[in-house]
């Protein structure tokens, strides 16, 4: 499915971010413009392989101009088994959608999102959907906040 746009100015763009995960993915929508980003919450994944019309019906709602995916890596910055998987992951993205696809490491961003939910609502905020969402979210903040450096 190829979704066709008028290219958008770098700065401008609306960005859909992802939390690779073998069983959940996180999603998250955000604006270049504002540098802020929104959970929407992660979809089911089977050995990383999500259900590709879910991600469609994102893809259909919220016209991104760009993707981020997450990239996984080691404290000290190495690759690890996840991070070959999650580059896969995009580069599928990037094929079934045909838009541009970028990654972004997303070290501790797992650790920062429990923290963040668990201030907002204490332990029952802590649900795996919510946490993959909250991810994501982290993800496209840092992918913003590292643009203009």
């Amino acid at each position: 499915m190829e979704i066709k746009k008028e290219k958008v100015p770098k700065g401008k763009r609306s960005v859909i971010g992802f939390d690779f995960g073998t069983k959940s993915i996180g999603l998250a929508i955000g604006q270049e413009i504002t540098a802020t980003a929104s959970s929407l919450g992660a979809v089911k994944a089977n050995d990383g392989i999500p259900n590709w019309d879910d991600i469609a019906v994102f893809i259909n709602e919220w016209q991104p101009d760009l993707l981020v995916v997450g990239l996984p890596l080691n404290m000290d910055g190495t690759n690890q088994d996840l991070t070959f998987r999650a580059k896969k992951f995009a580069n599928r993205l990037h094929n079934h959608f045909r838009l541009p696809v970028e990654t972004q490491d997303e070290r501790l961003t797992t650790a920062d999102a429990r923290a963040r939910l668990f201030e907002q609502g204490g332990y029952k905020n802590l649900a795996k959907g919510k946490v993959d969402g909250m991810s994501a979210c982290i993800i496209l903040e840092s992918y913003f906040e590292a643009m203009w450096e």
